[in-house]
C-alpha cells in the first residue's frame, strides 16, 4: 500500500479476509468470561445482581467489539497486530478472573485493566493508521479515554458510587459508539474513513454467538455432571440441550446467514454495524441468563417456584428473541410477526408459571421456541432464498 500504509498493516477491504486462527484463539477468553458472568448472576439472583452483571457484560463487550474492528482493519498476521490482540486477550482473561468480585474487593483490578485497554489499544490505532485515517483514531481515543477514566475512578471507590461511575463509563462507551464518536471540528466516523470488510465482520459476530452457545452447553453440562442423574434431572438436561439447539436454529434462519450481504449492500456500512452489534449483545445476554436458568432447573426440577427463577427462565429466551428480532430488522428492514408474538407469549406465561415447577417453565419456553421455528419453516416453504435488504441499502 506504499506511503499510505508504510507499515503494511492495513487489510484491503475489497479482498477476501478470512477470520484468522488468532481471532478464534482470542475468542476462547470469552468462553471463560461468559461463564464467569453466569456465575456472577446465579450467585446474586437479585435486581442488583442482574444490574451489576449487565454492567460487567457491557465492559467485556466493548473489549470484544474494539478488537473485532481492529482485526477488520488491520492484518492479524502482522507481528505487532498479533501482539496487541494477544495482549488484549490476556487482559480480558484478567478481567474475567476478577469479574465475580468486581463490585467488591477486586474492583480496582477490573477497572484498571479496562482503563488500560481503553487507552492502549486506541493509542496503538493512532500510531499505525495512515495519515488519512488518524482523525478517526483520535475520535475513538478521546471518547475511550473519557470512559477509561470513569472506569478507573469507579475502581478506586466503592459501594453505590462505583456502580454510578461504571454506569456512566458504559454510557460513554456505547453512546459514543451509537453516534459514531463525534468530536467538534473532527466530525463523526464515516464509511470512507473506516472501510469495512463485510464478510469478516459478519463472521466474527457469528463466531461470538457460537461461543455463547458453547458457554451455555458448558455451564449446563457441568451442572448436570454434578447431579445424581435422576429421571427429572435427565429430563431437565434434555430440555436445556433442546433450548440451545432451537436458539441456534432461530439465529441462522436467513438473517444469521445474510449478515455479510447486509453489510456489503448497505449504503452506510458503519451505520449498519451499530444495530448489528446491539442485536448480538441482546442475544448473548439472553444466552447468559438462559444458562443461569438451566442451572437452576437442574438443581430443583420440581422444586418450589420462585419469582426470580421464573424471571430468569423466561427473561433469557425473551432477550434472545428480542435481539434476534433486531437482527432481522437490521438485515431485512422488517420483523417477522412470530417474533413479537413469541415475546407476548412469554409475557403471558409468566403469571401461571409462578405456580409451576421450574422444569414445567423450561418446557413451556421450549414450546414457544418450537412454534417460532415451525413458523419460520412454514414461511420459507416453497419460496426462494431471501436476500438482505437493509433500510439504508445502496440504490
Amino acid at each position: 500500500m506504499g506511503d499510505e500504509d508504510p507499515g503494511g498493516l492495513l487489510r484491503a477491504p475489497a479482498e477476501r479476509q478470512p477470520v484468522e486462527l488468532l481471532e478464534l484463539f482470542f475468542d476462547l477468553a470469552f468462553v471463560f468470561a461468559l461463564t464467569q458472568l453466569s456465575r456472577k448472576l446465579v450467585s446474586d439472583l437479585t435486581w442488583t445482581g442482574a444490574y451489576q452483571t449487565l454492567v460487567l457484560l457491557l465492559a467485556l463487550w466493548w473489549v470484544w467489539t474494539v478488537t473485532a474492528w481492529l482485526t477488520n482493519r488491520l492484518d492479524p498476521r502482522r507481528p505487532t497486530v498479533q501482539a496487541v490482540v494477544l495482549g488484549t486477550m490476556i487482559a480480558s482473561l484478567v478481567m474475567a478472573v476478577v469479574l465475580t468480585g468486581a463490585f467488591g474487593e477486586r474492583g480496582a483490578v477490573f477497572a484498571g485493566v479496562s482503563a488500560a485497554l481503553h487507552i492502549a489499544v486506541l493509542l496503538y490505532l493512532i500510531v499505525v493508521l495512515p495519515e488519512r485515517e488518524k482523525r478517526t483514531g483520535w475520535r475513538l481515543f478521546v471518547w475511550s479515554a473519557a470512559a477509561g477514566g470513569l472506569w478507573l475512578a469507579g475502581g478506586v471507590t466503592g459501594g453505590a458510587v462505583r456502580g454510578v461511575l461504571w454506569t456512566l463509563a458504559a454510557a460513554v462507551d456505547y453512546t459514543a459508539y451509537r453516534f459514531r464518536y463525534p468530536i467538534p471540528r473532527l466530525g463523526r466516523v464515516t464509511a470512507p474513513e473506516w472501510p469495512l470488510n463485510a464478510e469478516h465482520l459478519a463472521e466474527r459476530h457469528r463466531q461470538l454467538f457460537i461461543i455463547a452457545l458453547g458457554e451455555l452447553i458448558l455451564v449446563t453440562g457441568l451442572a448436570f455432571v454434578g447431579t445424581d442423574f435422576t429421571a427429572d434431572r435427565i429430563g431437565a438436561f434434555a430440555v436445556s440441550i433442546l433450548t440451545t439447539t432451537l436458539f441456534w436454529r432461530i439465529y441462522v434462519f436467513r438473517a444469521g446467514e445474510q449478515l455479510a450481504e447486509a453489510i456489503a449492500v448497505a449504503a452506510d456500512p458503519v451505520r449498519l454495524t451499530r444495530p448489528l452489534s446491539f442485536a448480538h449483545l441482546a442475544m448473548v445476554a439472553g444466552i447468559i441468563v438462559t444458562a443461569v436458568g438451566d442451572e437452576l432447573v437442574l438443581s430443583e426440577p420440581f422444586g418450589a417456584s420462585r419469582s426470580a427463577w421464573v424471571a430468569v427462565l423466561l427473561g433469557g429466551p425473551a432477550l434472545f428473541v428480542l435481539g434476534r428480532a433486531r437482527l432481522e430488522q437490521t438485515v431485512f428492514g422488517r420483523v417477522s410477526p412470530n417474533r413479537p408474538i413469541a415475546l407476548l407469549a412469554l409475557l403471558v406465561l409468566s403469571a401461571p408459571l409462578l405456580f409451576a415447577p421450574p422444569l414445567v417453565a423450561a418446557v413451556a419456553v421450549v414450546a414457544v421456541l418450537v412454534a417460532v421455528v415451525l413458523a419460520d419453516a412454514r414461511k420459507a416453504q416453497g419460496r426462494p432464498a431471501e436476500h438482505a435488504a437493509p433500510r439504508n441499502k445502496r440504490s
